[in-house]
């Protein structure tokens, strides 16, 4: 039996099942605790649809789409501030579902939908508060360290 990649089963039309990894994503992902399901990708992609994509040194990406442009998306992961353009050719699927623990949530769901739009929508406070934490933490682990 062959062991093909993630990237390769979706490339030929297959759904995906995987962990999550690292913590971009929280609270809605958390690390290594929740599982998703990735989808190929059939078409042009919307704002706040969850895209993986691989960037050009190799590392998977699992971010949020916060706008649609001719060219590709921005895309932010949902514990970051910092938005980055991805071009259409890196997007290898879309999540259509996933496990937070043993609840199954589908990005169909109403509930769902609304904590999207309003994670999004509030994006210029969210970030505000994302870099006040990390300064804050920067400056708690350069005090530790002396």
């Amino acid at each position: 039996m062959r062991n093909t990649s993630l990237e390769e089963e979706l490339r030929s039309g297959k759904t995906c099942v995987s962990t999550t990894v690292g913590d971009s994503m929280e609270p809605m992902l958390r690390n290594r605790r929740d599982t998703i399901i990735i989808e190929p990708v059939h078409g042009r992609l919307k704002r706040y649809d969850l895209p993986l994509y691989r960037r050009p040194d190799g590392k998977y990406v699992l971010h949020r789409i916060l706008h649609v442009k001719k060219e590709g998306y921005i895309i932010c992961g949902d514990n970051r501030w910092w938005k980055e353009n991805v071009p259409e050719e890196w997007i290898l699927g879309v999540v259509t579902e996933f496990y937070r623990g043993e609840k199954h949530i589908s990005v169909r769901y109403p509930t769902y939908r609304l904590y999207v739009h309003l994670w999004c929508d509030l994006f210029l406070i969210r970030a505000a508060i994302l870099r006040i934490k990390n300064k804050l933490q920067r400056i708690k682990k350069a005090r530790t360290a002396q």
